[in-house]
């Protein structure tokens, strides 16, 4: 349990550390936010939670292909917000085109792991 614990601890204070140096620069902030961290912090509790590095591997692959639909939300969320759209629509669609951009992207992604 104090194991657990300690995980949700650390993955919250990189979450507040990005919201609030953001407040302060934003360019820090984004610099923060698009480091890897939750993806290290994932790696390193499976990687102490298993000691299997070829599971780690597995994930580090998996989260490439995954990188590439979250780039949608990045994208349309300052481009309607910019065309004068309200921030919360802009979450929405935003969001909603990524999910959708997951969703191909899993579909693919399966399709060719299936593939001989």
């Amino acid at each position: 349990m104090t194991q657990y614990a300690i995980k949700v601890l650390i993955t919250a204070l990189v979450v507040v550390a990005v919201s609030e140096t953001a407040k302060r620069s934003s360019l820090l902030g984004a610099l923060i936010a698009s480091l890897p961290l939750t993806s290290l912090l994932a790696f390193v509790w499976l990687y102490l939670d298993t000691r299997d590095t070829a599971r780690v591997a597995s994930l580090s692959t998996d989260i490439l292909w995954l990188v590439l639909p979250s780039l949608v939300l990045f994208v349309m969320l300052p481009a309607l917000l910019r065309q004068g759209w309200g921030f919360w629509s802009s979450l929405g669609v935003a969001s909603a085109c990524t999910a959708l951009a997951y969703s191909v992207t899993l579909a693919v992604v399966s399709w060719v792991a299936q593939r001989p």
